[in-house]
């Protein structure tokens, strides 16, 4: 099962402890389900809870039982078949045949309590959410322009303001905020999804927190190992060339030592001299060391003793 399936499964059993929230959730389902209008009352969905929640939700504040029908594809439907059935269920949230465009009526929106219960039957009706361990995404997908705007005066009062966009004809509201997605599962009472959807959320951080340090670190190691290998060649060519003997008596320990440990920081070199120096200090001598070997190849005195 996909997590979203899961969401709405979560949400499906949740029952509202007032008359009133079920009726906004009822009204959620029908008005952005496929079809609300006088000739058609429907409702399509791959998710068997979500079918039930709609049917018994109808029967229980418009006093109309409907049948859920199974079709061969697995998609299940719950229709209102007689033009009796729909005018009795849009009668019950206050929409007539006079209707020009579908709006949404606050009147079924009546308390605060029921804001939560009508967003929950929104997100069954049209609602998704995608799998956080894939990415942040949740939306809502409308077919009527003017619904969608209604909705989206809705989110924004309530939960957040939604970004919007169009696929294949229908309007889309959505949010890839993954703070707005925890909101809205928390919101619609789905809890145990959110919690899940904050857990893969702290998990990818910490994960990610310990790449950027693996990748820091394996930065710094490759850079320090370069610039080893190119004082132990630089150490080389002096001794080749002139002898170590010939570089200034503070340095000439710590070359010795940086030649016979490549693999040693600057602060272990430091610690191992016989007389301690900071890491600085290391550094400060080792690009010396530098020097007077970049001050001996340029003089060719390398190539002239091969």
């Amino acid at each position: 099962m996909s997590f979203c399936s899961d969401v709405k499964d979560e949400i499906c059993a949740i029952e509202n402890e007032k008359p009133c929230c079920d009726k906004s959730e009822a009204y959620g389902l029908v008005l952005f389900a496929r079809d609300f209008s006088s000739s058609k009352i429907s409702f399509v969905t791959e998710n068997p809870a979500s079918a039930e929640k709609y049917a018994s939700l109808i029967e229980r504040v418009c006093g109309v039982t409907l049948k859920i029908n199974h079709s061969s594809s697995g998609k299940l439907s719950v229709n209102a078949e007689t033009s009796q059935e729909r005018q009795q269920i849009r009668s019950a949230f206050g929409h007539d045949k006079s209707e020009l465009s579908l709006r949404l009526n606050r009147a079924n929106i009546e308390n605060e309590c029921c804001q939560s219960a009508f967003l929950r039957g929104v997100f069954l009706a049209c609602g998704g959410v995608t799998d956080p361990e894939k990415d942040y995404h949740g939306e809502f997908a409308v077919q009527r322009m003017n619904l969608c705007r209604d909705l989206e005066a809705f989110l924004g009062e309530v939960l957040f303001e939604p970004k919007s966009t169009q696929r294949k004809g229908c309007n889309v509201l959505y949010t890839k905020d993954s703070e707005s997605v925890e909101d809205l599962l928390t919101f619609i009472g789905a809890q145990n999804s959110s919690l899940k959807l904050m857990s893969v959320k702290m998990f990818k951080d910490v994960r990610n927190n310990v790449n950027r340090k693996l990748n820091f670190e394996t930065a710094n190691i490759s850079r320090t190992v370069a610039a080893s290998l190119q004082q132990v060649e630089a150490i080389a060519a002096i001794r080749r060339t002139r002898g170590i003997e010939s570089l200034p008596e503070d340095l000439q320990e710590l070359a010795v030592l940086r030649e016979e440990n490549p693999e040693m920081s600057l602060r272990e070199l430091g610690e191992n001299l016989s007389v301690p120096i900071s890491r600085s200090g290391v550094n400060h001598r080792l690009e010396r060391i530098m020097e007077f070997a970049k001050h001996i190849a340029d003089q060719g005195e390398e190539s002239g003793s091969d």
